[in-house]
């Protein structure tokens, strides 16, 4: 089955592909397919946004698609930047500039829980979805930390690994995060989907 991926994000891409060629299922870009679709997430939750982005594909492509709306709740900021993660200190930052900006405004704060949260979302062309959500708990680290990853990922502490995201190898890192806890659990409910067609 092909399943064309709501996201210009290639290391989404290289994670979703590792975790659900398993199921015979094979995940393309939107540029693959010949489209590109600019999806305004207006949601408040993961799992709105993931939607809106899932549906806007389908409809655009014919084909099922999935999207992944994630980020980084942080207890001290009220969950914060949460759904805004992405965006978090407009759009002039980069990832580097986004996370630089998290640790200043946690500077001096002692509670440093945090968890990465991921809304998983396909759309199939008759109508029907299939989510899943995954979470991994942490801390934030003080400084970065690693050379992998994207995002937050230097800055994200596993404490029961002693590593940050950004210090893993992808296998490591799949097995743990919050999307590879999404996509297992997504893998499941597209089985069962499957299998009451």
């Amino acid at each position: 089955m092909k399943m064309v991926l709501a996201s210009k994000n290639a290391h989404k891409l290289v994670e979703m592909r590792d975790i659900l060629s398993a199921q015979g299922v094979e995940v393309v870009l939107e540029s693959d397919v010949g489209v590109d679709v600019d999806v305004e997430e207006t949601g408040t939750t993961f799992e709105e946004n993931a939607l809106l982005k899932a549906r806007a594909v389908m409809e655009a492509t014919g084909l099922p698609s999935i999207a992944d709306d994630s980020g980084l709740m942080v207890d001290a900021l009220n969950g914060a930047p949460g759904v805004y993660s992405a965006r978090y200190g407009g759009p002039a930052l980069d990832d580097a500039g986004r996370y630089r900006l998290l640790l200043d405004n946690m500077r001096g704060q002692l509670d440093r829980r945090c968890r990465f949260v991921s809304a998983i979302c396909c759309c199939f062309p008759n109508g029907d979805i299939v989510t899943a959500r995954g979470e991994c708990p942490g801390t934030l680290a003080y400084a970065p930390k690693g050379e992998d990853g994207f995002g937050y990922d230097p800055v994200f502490f596993v404490p029961s690994l002693k590593k940050t995201f950004a210090e893993l190898t992808g296998g490591e890192k799949n097995a743990v995060s919050h999307r590879g806890a999404a996509l297992a659990a997504f893998s499941g409910n597209l089985t069962k989907y499957l299998a009451s067609l």
